[in-house]
């Protein structure tokens, strides 16, 4: 009986704290949207992940198509906004652009991955 009961508390606490070990960041939005077309410059690249971002371990890059760095290089969380990050833009024009990022999350795993967006002329 004891045996048992320890099994099924086991089972139980595996339950509970599996989701959370198993977490990782992924990207939940992002302005501007990915594969989208703007009308106005942006003046940055805004990115929310689904957890908390270590903020000097994540990363984002900005690259026309020519493959040129367009980002100032600045990449820091949002303030108060652990799971938000934001990169600032030099002036761009009209073409397509690439974000790439590598972000940390609090619970140790890297992510990464990128998308494109474009801006009308």
């Amino acid at each position: 009986m004891r045996t048992t009961r320890r099994a099924a508390l086991a089972v139980l606490a595996v339950i509970i704290v599996a989701p959370g070990a198993f977490a990782h960041s992924f990207l939940e939005s992002a302005e501007p949207r990915p594969g989208s077309t703007v009308k106005t410059v942006p003046a940055e690249v805004r990115l929310r992940f689904t957890e908390r971002l270590e903020a000097a371990f994540s990363t984002v890059r900005v690259t026309d198509e020519a493959g040129r760095r367009v980002d100032r290089g600045e990449t820091h969380l949002e303030a108060g906004a652990p799971k938000r990050l934001r990169v600032p833009l030099l002036p761009i024009g009209p073409g397509r652009y690439t974000v790439s990022w590598r972000v940390l999350s609090v619970d140790s795993h890297v992510v990464e991955g990128e998308f494109t967006f474009r801006l009308a002329p």
